[in-house]
């Protein structure tokens, strides 16, 4: 397969192509597939994942994501690969967490280390969904009631984090989630708060490990394909050489094929191949699944654009500005109440159709966000990487 091939079909699978159509579907519906098919969108930064999600669907806008999270609870927002805060179509969280709560139960003793042992994350798994039945909770308020449930340990603050110190609980948060004991529920003002999957999502029941991470793997091929045992391994953030047995567990359901350029890797057996082009100026936020989930970085990132749009070797701290299916070029943007200004720094030469469908993205996203006006201008961005 040809890299441009690979791209062309990428670009479709995560609606980069062209936005969804909602038909006579509810928005908050085709939200829901557009994220099933990128296998989650980050949340760390709520704006950036509103936006990036949006994007990938005609006509909708911050609002609609938002509905979909609190109204129509379509989206949920839990820990998901690598342990970061990610928006799932609610009706693929019983497979997440199967898939990642197994691979928690496969690292055994090391779950909890260093300020936790086994016995004390067991403990905290099943106290969590108790202490959330009923209502959403702060941070500090679940740490009163983790408190008074199993012990004053699960309050003691130990755990090192920006100069501070947060509770010894805290430390398995992301392994609560991945067991389904919890998620996070609407903010309380500035404060984030959480709440049971089993409270949000009335039946939920997580699917068996093994065929949870059999099913995650054919997604990910599906949005990420072709791609390597290694490559899953490092989006999932676990061990390669289960993932690699998760690959041969796929049987003929996956056929290798050889991509120009970087070599043998899977794909999802008769997945057909785009003849045409990659084509197409988009604006990536924060951490898009895009950028932070297709590899190799080497074709992708090519040339300068590995140099100008990583922080060492990461994806996702630099919003990125995609042409043709590639990193071209990084953009920050400023929006101030209702006019909204984005900066550019392209690494290739825009051809003048190219500045004007720049144009047309920077009014795209100006409408996500509810600006009223826009401009865009081109010129080095001198905003650091976001942490």
């Amino acid at each position: 397969m040809t890299w441009a091939a690979v791209s062309a079909r990428r670009l479709a699978r995560h609606r980069l192509d062209a936005p969804a159509t909602v038909g006579g579907d509810p928005v908050t519906r085709r939200i829901a597939d557009v994220v099933a098919g990128t296998c989650g969108a980050h949340a760390q930064v709520m704006s950036a994942a509103e936006v990036s999600v949006a994007m990938r669907v005609a006509g909708a806008v911050r609002g609609d994501v938002r509905n979909a999270l609190w109204r129509d609870r379509t989206l949920v927002r839990a820990h998901g690969p690598r342990g970061t805060v990610h928006l799932m179509a609610s009706r693929e969280l019983p497979a997440w967490v199967g898939a990642l709560g197994g691979l928690d139960a496969d690292r055994g003793v090391a779950v909890g280390e260093p300020y936790l042992d086994p016995d004390q994350v067991a403990a905290l798994a099943e106290a969590c969904p108790g202490v959330l039945a009923y209502r959403d909770l702060t941070a500090t308020e679940l740490t009163q009631a983790l408190a008074d449930t199993v012990g004053g340990w699960a309050a003691e603050p130990v755990v090192d984090a920006f100069r501070d110190h947060l509770p010894r609980w805290r430390w398995a948060q992301p392994t609560l989630g991945h067991r389904g004991a919890l998620c996070f529920g609407p903010n309380r003002g500035r404060e984030v708060t959480f709440t049971s999957p089993a409270r949000l999502l009335p039946g939920f029941v997580p699917m068996d490990g093994p065929p949870a991470l059999r099913r995650l793997a054919l997604r990910y091929l599906h949005g990420y394909g072709p791609a390597t045992p290694a490559e899953f391994a490092r989006w999932l953030g676990a061990p390669r050489d289960r993932c690699e047995e998760v690959f041969r567990e796929l049987g003929d359901s996956v056929e290798r094929v050889t991509v120009a350029g970087a070599g043998p890797a899977f794909q999802i057996a008769g997945d057909p191949t785009h003849h045409e082009l990659p084509r197409g100026v988009r604006l990536l936020p924060y951490f898009d699944v895009f950028g932070v989930g297709c590899h190799p970085r080497s074709l992708l990132f090519a040339g300068g654009a590995a140099r100008r749009a990583l922080a060492r070797g990461q994806a996702g701290n630099y919003p990125l500005l995609l042409v043709d299916g590639q990193v071209a070029g990084v953009w920050h943007q400023a929006l101030r109440g209702r006019r909204l200004r984005v900066t550019v720094e392209p690494l290739v030469r825009l051809s003048e159709a190219e500045s004007d469908e720049l144009a047309f993205q920077v009014q795209r996203l100006a409408g996500i966000q509810g600006a009223e006006e826009a401009e865009v201008e081109t010129g080095r961005v001198t905003v650091g990487p976001h942490a």
